[in-house]
């Protein structure tokens, strides 16, 4: 440090420069939605870092990110150097996380930015260490019933069974957590099996899981929806597998 550069922020001035919130922000092939769904999360009215891994797109998305990283600096943007599934980008992100609470964010336009102040405000009030945002809980969204909904009903129930909580919508997408907490956890998942593990383990510590309501706007699997029925046999097998191991 030369003589004139400030001393660093120490104290409360220390604290305040921390951001309140760490996105986290795994994509994978969405050249059609990453500016949008960025735009969308910067302007959620919340302290927030943002943290990008692509994880080996193919259409350009890379190549977009790229870009972004240049126009915007403050974006932490990591590449994979192959595609290795949405749970090892999270795990990635975690590591780079420097927020006081991570937010699971897709890179589609299902989930809705604006209501990250109601799922960060019960961890602010000491209520929760853990937040799920719930789409049966908000009344306004059309959440038809499907291959996907029941398989989201499945898991949920089995979830409720084995961990003894009361979940309405164990794989949302919107996942909040202290940020130590989420770091302590020794995650091993690579693909949307990050769901049923993170589930797992934090109700294995005692956590409790606070849901609210938040909007959602279901895309189908010809607008780019990844997910699949076989994903809902793995989340439910990994929700079994940890009722009975570490």
């Amino acid at each position: 440090m030369n003589q004139t550069d400030p001393p660093p922020p120490t104290g409360e001035e220390g604290r305040r420069k921390r951001p309140l919130l760490s996105v986290l922000m795994p994509v994978y092939n969405e050249k059609d939605t990453i500016r949008e769904i960025l735009e969308r999360v910067k302007a959620s009215p919340v302290d927030k870092e943002i943290i990008l891994v692509d994880d080996g797109s193919t259409d350009g998305t890379r190549e977009i990110l790229a870009e972004l990283a240049r126009e915007d600096p403050e974006l932490k943007v990591i590449f994979q150097d192959r595609n290795r599934g949405k749970g090892a980008a999270v795990r990635k992100a975690v590591e780079h996380a420097a927020g006081e609470i991570c937010i699971v964010q897709d890179a589609d336009l299902e989930y809705d930015p604006q209501d990250y102040p109601a799922l960060v405000r019960p961890i602010l009030e000491g209520r929760a260490n853990v937040v799920y945002g719930s789409r049966p809980l908000c009344r306004e969204n059309h959440y038809p019933l499907d291959i996907f909904r029941v398989g989201s009903f499945l898991l949920t129930w089995l979830a409720n069974i084995l961990y003894f909580c009361r979940l309405t919508d164990e794989p949302t997408c919107y996942k909040v957590f202290r940020t130590d907490l989420l770091k302590s956890l020794p995650l091993k998942c690579e693909g949307f099996e990050f769901c049923p593990e993170v589930t797992a383990k934090v109700r294995k510590r005692g956590e409790r899981i606070l849901e609210v309501p938040i909007r959602y706007r279901k895309r189908s699997v010809a607008e780019g929806k990844k997910i699949r029925w076989t994903d809902a046999v793995v989340g439910a097998w990994t929700l079994l597998k940890y009722r009975f191991k570490d």
